[in-house]
């Protein structure tokens, strides 16, 4: 079987003439007419059911064209792969963010790559995990940055770039600042800075009810610069992936017992064939010298602070 027969048979199954499908497959009708003798005799059946001014399908034709047509369409996206992966030059490529990803996070990925990729240009959309899901299904962005708790559906792959710890961010003064660590327990009742569409947020309270913690929720906001500066003002305090803390002015203190831990992955469509610049920027990804917790392993003596922790017994 060769391509020229399937191109020319999805021809003749659109225009059910072979005049017409001979013009519209720019070959003349005697050319045609051989190729799906050929095709079918290759298949052991007719294809077609011939009249005088019109063709149909005949039953095994209409069982052949979802395969040549997936076969075309394989086809077509093999050569359009092979086209972009010749020139990176007036490319946008598009990414999605969740929102708490910030910038200081991936910045320097994005500078690295568009200083070896000068023709592609960067458009970020930033969003909520299940709003960016959606979108890369629907081919409306490229790659997305992932760091939510649920696993990821089997339509798409993930590459794990890595991890980070949630902590605690204090105004200066609080309390709490003056221990080394902050235990979920400690939080019980105290008033909260809340970052509005925080994709842990619905797992954490579950976790923080299981333990019969409940915090005052006394502020709200989907700007980090709004939910940093309010703590900051000694407003309450609040929970932040580690290296989203921007406000050199607050005090973070890692949270355990029990410790969130949340992975940042670059996500794709699994088996969707992608451009040379989705290509590249997946292996600067790879290469990248991605940051590591600054926060040291957990001890339990570092649980009570500035106290003097004592072994039972």
């Amino acid at each position: 079987m060769e391509m020229q027969q399937v191109r020319y048979f999805l021809a003749l199954a659109k225009h059910l003439n072979f005049t017409r499908a001979a013009e519209a497959a720019n070959v003349s009708q005697p050319a045609l007419t051989r190729a799906i003798q050929q095709l079918e005799a290759e298949l052991g059946g007719q294809l077609f059911h011939r009249e005088r001014h019109r063709s149909h399908l005949s039953e095994l034709g209409r069982m052949m064209l979802p395969y040549f047509e997936s076969i075309q369409a394989q086809a077509e996206a093999v050569k359009l792969t092979a086209k972009s992966a010749k020139k990176l030059d007036d490319t946008t490529l598009k990414i999605g963010a969740m929102c708490t990803i910030g910038p200081a996070i991936v910045s320097d990925l994005m500078v690295a790559f568009q200083m070896k990729q000068p023709g592609v240009s960067l458009q970020l959309l930033e969003g909520e995990a299940t709003g960016l899901m959606d979108a890369l299904a629907e081919g409306k962005i490229d790659l997305a940055l992932f760091g939510a708790p649920e696993l990821l559906d089997v339509r798409f792959h993930g590459l794990p770039l890595f991890q980070e710890r949630f902590v605690v961010a204090l105004p200066q003064g609080h309390r709490l600042a003056q221990r080394n660590v902050v235990k979920v327990s400690d939080l019980n009742g105290e008033p909260y800075v809340n970052r509005a569409k925080c994709e842990y947020y619905d797992y954490a309270t579950r976790e923080f009810t299981e333990l019969g913690v409940k915090c005052r929720q006394v502020f709200s906001s989907e700007s980090d610069d709004w939910v940093q500066g309010m703590i900051k003002a000694g407003m309450g305090f609040g929970f932040f992936p580690e290296f989203s803390v921007t406000d050199p002015a607050l005090v973070t203190r890692r949270l355990v017992e029990p410790e969130f831990v949340r992975t940042i992955t670059l996500v794709s469509v699994r088996g969707r064939p992608h451009s040379a610049a989705v290509g590249a920027f997946v292996q600067e990804a790879r290469r990248f010298d991605w940051p590591k917790t600054e926060l040291e392993p957990f001890d339990a003596a570092d649980v009570v602070g500035a106290d003097v922790w004592k072994e039972a017994g």
